[in-house]
């Protein structure tokens, strides 16, 4: 036996406006409304519902879990500025300056990263590869 993931849940003071972030973020919509409770499902069928639920606290420090993402049809830094025209915000949680993700935090402080393209990925792997290559003898 083994459990089969359901959707994300996602704690907010704000759901409404945190609803609006993550539908434009993710290329989401709003499936369900119960009151403060909002359902967010993919437009395109692919992923995990997300479930915006009411609390009455802000959140107070670092996630224990977060999200991963990548950019569709841009660039790292092109998906960056995007959701920072949405609301996000620069999050530091002591990454160093040399890594390949940017860490950003939604408008309630969420922290999550943005990895590169899949492509820009591929990229970093194959420069990385190739110069752990020791040198040729000349």
């Amino acid at each position: 036996m083994t459990s089969a993931f359901s959707s994300l849940a996602l704690d907010a003071v704000d759901t409404r406006r945190m609803a609006e972030f993550w539908t434009q973020a993710l290329d989401y919509r709003i499936a369900e409304e119960d009151g403060d409770f909002i359902f967010l499902a993919p437009n395109d069928g692919s992923g995990p519902p997300l479930d915006i639920l009411p609390v009455p606290e802000h959140k107070t420090a670092k996630n224990r879990l977060h999200l991963d993402l990548h950019a569709v049809g841009c660039t790292q830094e092109e998906e960056v500025e995007r959701l920072l025209a949405l609301g996000a915000v620069r999050a530091d949680v002591g990454q160093g300056p040399d890594v390949s993700w940017i860490v950003l935090a939604d408008p309630e402080g969420n922290e999550f990263c943005i990895l590169g393209s899949r492509q820009e990925q591929g990229q970093t792997q194959g420069q990385e590869q190739a110069s752990a290559q020791p040198a040729s003898p000349a």
